[in-house]
Protein backbone atom coordinates (compact mmCIF):
# COMPACT_ATOMS: atom_id res chain seq x y z
CA UNK A 1 0.00 0.00 0.00
CA UNK A 2 1.25 3.56 -0.77
CA UNK A 3 1.80 6.43 1.63
CA UNK A 4 -1.41 8.15 -0.26
CA UNK A 5 -3.55 5.53 0.33
CA UNK A 6 -2.42 4.68 3.95
CA UNK A 7 -3.01 8.08 4.96
CA UNK A 8 -6.40 8.45 2.99
CA UNK A 9 -7.94 5.07 5.20
CA UNK A 10 -10.66 6.28 7.52
CA UNK A 11 -8.79 4.58 10.97
CA UNK A 12 -5.44 6.22 9.96
CA UNK A 13 -6.50 10.10 11.19
CA UNK A 14 -10.88 10.29 11.17
CA UNK A 15 -10.68 13.63 12.59
CA UNK A 16 -9.12 14.93 9.67
CA UNK A 17 -9.92 12.20 6.94
CA UNK A 18 -11.86 14.89 5.15
CA UNK A 19 -8.99 17.37 4.49
CA UNK A 20 -6.74 14.33 3.61
CA UNK A 21 -9.19 12.96 1.29
CA UNK A 22 -9.64 16.45 -0.61
CA UNK A 23 -6.34 16.55 -0.85
CA UNK A 24 -5.92 13.05 -2.37
CA UNK A 25 -8.75 14.20 -4.85
CA UNK A 26 -6.89 16.58 -5.89
CA UNK A 27 -4.04 14.77 -6.58
CA UNK A 28 -5.97 12.54 -8.71
CA UNK A 29 -7.12 15.25 -10.63
CA UNK A 30 -4.19 16.63 -11.26
CA UNK A 31 -2.91 13.22 -12.10
CA UNK A 32 -5.22 13.41 -15.14
CA UNK A 33 -4.05 16.83 -15.78
CA UNK A 34 -0.45 15.96 -16.56
CA UNK A 35 -1.44 13.52 -18.70
CA UNK A 36 -3.13 15.47 -20.91
CA UNK A 37 -0.22 18.33 -20.82
CA UNK A 38 2.09 15.62 -22.18
CA UNK A 39 0.02 14.81 -24.61
CA UNK A 40 -1.97 11.70 -23.69
CA UNK A 41 -5.01 10.96 -25.67
CA UNK A 42 -8.26 10.91 -23.79
CA UNK A 43 -8.64 7.48 -24.86
CA UNK A 44 -5.52 6.21 -23.23
CA UNK A 45 -5.84 7.71 -19.75
CA UNK A 46 -6.57 4.58 -17.72
CA UNK A 47 -7.30 4.48 -14.11
CA UNK A 48 -4.13 2.41 -14.09
CA UNK A 49 -1.76 5.21 -15.31
CA UNK A 50 -3.60 7.77 -13.39
CA UNK A 51 -3.29 5.99 -10.41
CA UNK A 52 0.76 5.95 -10.90
CA UNK A 53 1.17 9.06 -11.83
CA UNK A 54 -1.27 10.40 -8.76
CA UNK A 55 1.06 8.01 -6.48
CA UNK A 56 -2.16 6.52 -5.46
CA UNK A 57 -3.94 2.79 -6.04
CA UNK A 58 -6.69 2.07 -7.95
CA UNK A 59 -9.16 1.42 -5.28
CA UNK A 60 -8.49 4.55 -4.34
CA UNK A 61 -10.12 6.13 -7.44
CA UNK A 62 -12.37 3.89 -7.73
CA UNK A 63 -13.69 4.80 -4.09
CA UNK A 64 -14.28 8.34 -5.41
CA UNK A 65 -15.44 7.23 -9.10
CA UNK A 66 -17.50 5.13 -10.69
CA UNK A 67 -15.16 4.75 -14.09
CA UNK A 68 -13.19 6.76 -15.65
CA UNK A 69 -15.97 8.59 -17.42
CA UNK A 70 -16.87 10.16 -14.32
CA UNK A 71 -13.60 11.29 -13.65
CA UNK A 72 -13.09 13.10 -16.35
CA UNK A 73 -15.91 14.95 -16.20
CA UNK A 74 -14.56 15.96 -12.86
CA UNK A 75 -11.34 17.46 -14.11
CA UNK A 76 -13.63 19.30 -17.13
CA UNK A 77 -15.92 20.81 -14.10
CA UNK A 78 -12.22 21.58 -11.79
CA UNK A 79 -11.67 23.66 -15.59
CA UNK A 80 -14.71 25.09 -16.11
CA UNK A 81 -15.90 28.06 -14.46
CA UNK A 82 -17.90 27.56 -11.66
CA UNK A 83 -21.60 27.50 -11.39
CA UNK A 84 -22.83 30.61 -10.37
CA UNK A 85 -24.74 31.64 -7.41
CA UNK A 86 -27.68 33.28 -8.83
CA UNK A 87 -28.58 36.78 -7.45
CA UNK A 88 -32.75 36.31 -6.88
CA UNK A 89 -33.07 39.89 -7.74
CA UNK A 90 -34.73 39.52 -11.24
CA UNK A 91 -35.11 37.01 -13.90
CA UNK A 92 -32.78 39.37 -16.06
CA UNK A 93 -30.44 38.91 -13.56
CA UNK A 94 -30.34 35.33 -13.23
CA UNK A 95 -30.57 34.88 -16.64
CA UNK A 96 -27.18 36.52 -17.00
CA UNK A 97 -25.30 34.97 -13.87
CA UNK A 98 -26.47 31.54 -15.73
CA UNK A 99 -24.87 32.65 -19.14
CA UNK A 100 -21.48 34.26 -17.98
CA UNK A 101 -19.86 30.68 -17.39
CA UNK A 102 -20.31 30.02 -21.04
CA UNK A 103 -18.57 33.29 -21.95
CA UNK A 104 -16.10 32.17 -19.79
CA UNK A 105 -15.41 28.74 -20.89
CA UNK A 106 -15.35 30.15 -24.47
CA UNK A 107 -12.72 32.84 -23.57
CA UNK A 108 -11.01 30.13 -21.44
CA UNK A 109 -10.63 27.37 -24.27
CA UNK A 110 -8.81 29.74 -26.80
CA UNK A 111 -5.95 30.69 -24.09
CA UNK A 112 -5.84 26.86 -23.08
CA UNK A 113 -4.54 24.35 -25.74
CA UNK A 114 -4.70 21.54 -23.29
CA UNK A 115 -8.79 22.94 -22.99
CA UNK A 116 -9.41 22.69 -25.77
CA UNK A 117 -7.79 19.27 -27.06
CA UNK A 118 -10.18 18.14 -24.32
CA UNK A 119 -12.90 19.30 -25.31
CA UNK A 120 -12.58 18.25 -29.27
CA UNK A 121 -11.64 14.51 -27.60
CA UNK A 122 -14.46 14.51 -25.39
CA UNK A 123 -17.11 14.95 -27.86
CA UNK A 124 -15.23 11.87 -29.61
CA UNK A 125 -15.82 9.44 -26.76
CA UNK A 126 -19.83 8.64 -26.61
CA UNK A 127 -19.38 7.53 -22.93
CA UNK A 128 -17.79 10.54 -21.60
CA UNK A 129 -20.02 12.91 -23.58
CA UNK A 130 -22.93 11.17 -22.37
CA UNK A 131 -21.94 11.50 -18.85
CA UNK A 132 -20.53 15.79 -19.07
CA UNK A 133 -24.09 15.78 -20.77
CA UNK A 134 -25.63 14.51 -17.53
CA UNK A 135 -23.61 15.66 -14.63
CA UNK A 136 -22.94 19.40 -16.17
CA UNK A 137 -25.35 20.22 -19.05
CA UNK A 138 -28.73 18.76 -18.08
CA UNK A 139 -27.62 20.01 -14.09
CA UNK A 140 -27.45 23.89 -16.25
CA UNK A 141 -30.60 23.61 -18.70
CA UNK A 142 -32.63 22.58 -15.73
CA UNK A 143 -31.71 25.49 -13.51
CA UNK A 144 -32.58 27.88 -16.46
CA UNK A 145 -36.07 26.40 -16.99
CA UNK A 146 -36.27 27.29 -13.25
CA UNK A 147 -35.45 30.77 -13.96
CA UNK A 148 -37.55 31.18 -16.86
CA UNK A 149 -40.82 29.50 -14.91
CA UNK A 150 -40.15 31.99 -12.26
CA UNK A 151 -40.21 34.59 -14.19
CA UNK A 152 -43.62 33.63 -16.16
CA UNK A 153 -45.05 33.09 -12.50
CA UNK A 154 -44.11 36.59 -12.19
CA UNK A 155 -45.31 38.27 -14.99
CA UNK A 156 -41.43 39.06 -16.15
CA UNK A 157 -42.16 36.97 -19.02
CA UNK A 158 -45.12 36.53 -21.67
CA UNK A 159 -47.53 33.18 -20.40
CA UNK A 160 -47.71 32.00 -23.96
CA UNK A 161 -43.99 31.00 -24.19
CA UNK A 162 -42.31 27.94 -24.97
CA UNK A 163 -39.75 27.64 -22.13
CA UNK A 164 -37.64 25.09 -23.48
CA UNK A 165 -37.49 26.81 -26.82
CA UNK A 166 -36.89 30.17 -25.41
CA UNK A 167 -33.58 28.43 -23.10
CA UNK A 168 -32.67 27.61 -26.42
CA UNK A 169 -32.73 31.01 -27.79
CA UNK A 170 -30.76 32.21 -24.51
CA UNK A 171 -28.20 29.76 -24.47
CA UNK A 172 -27.82 29.42 -28.24
CA UNK A 173 -26.20 32.84 -29.09
CA UNK A 174 -23.50 32.35 -26.61
CA UNK A 175 -22.63 28.88 -27.98
CA UNK A 176 -22.83 30.54 -31.07
CA UNK A 177 -20.28 32.74 -30.45
CA UNK A 178 -17.74 31.10 -28.13
CA UNK A 179 -17.97 27.42 -30.19
CA UNK A 180 -18.81 27.65 -34.12
CA UNK A 181 -17.31 31.42 -34.29
CA UNK A 182 -13.98 30.89 -32.86
CA UNK A 183 -12.93 34.11 -34.11
CA UNK A 184 -15.42 36.36 -32.64
CA UNK A 185 -15.29 38.69 -29.72
CA UNK A 186 -16.69 37.64 -26.42
CA UNK A 187 -17.06 41.12 -24.47
CA UNK A 188 -17.28 41.18 -20.65
CA UNK A 189 -20.89 42.68 -21.06
CA UNK A 190 -22.12 40.11 -23.78
CA UNK A 191 -24.08 37.82 -21.46
CA UNK A 192 -26.45 40.85 -20.26
CA UNK A 193 -26.61 41.84 -24.40
CA UNK A 194 -27.92 38.92 -25.44
CA UNK A 195 -30.29 38.33 -22.45
CA UNK A 196 -31.44 42.35 -22.73
CA UNK A 197 -31.93 41.57 -27.01
CA UNK A 198 -34.47 38.50 -26.07
CA UNK A 199 -36.13 40.19 -23.37
CA UNK A 200 -37.12 43.47 -25.07
CA UNK A 201 -39.64 40.81 -27.26
CA UNK A 202 -40.51 38.73 -24.87
CA UNK A 203 -41.86 40.98 -21.71
CA UNK A 204 -45.67 40.98 -21.48
CA UNK A 205 -47.02 44.56 -22.50
CA UNK A 206 -46.92 47.32 -20.23
CA UNK A 207 -50.79 47.66 -19.14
Amino acid sequence: MSLAESQDRPEACPVRGRPRSEAVERSIIEGVMKLLEEGVPLGEVSIERVARTAGVGKATIYRRWSGKEALFVDVLRNVEPPDPELPGTSMREDLIALLEPLRQRGVAKRTSLILHNVYAQMKSSPKVWEAYHAIVVEPRRLSTLEVLRRGQRDGELRDDIDLDLLNDMFVGPMLVRSVLRPQADLPEDLAARIVDAALDGLRPPKP
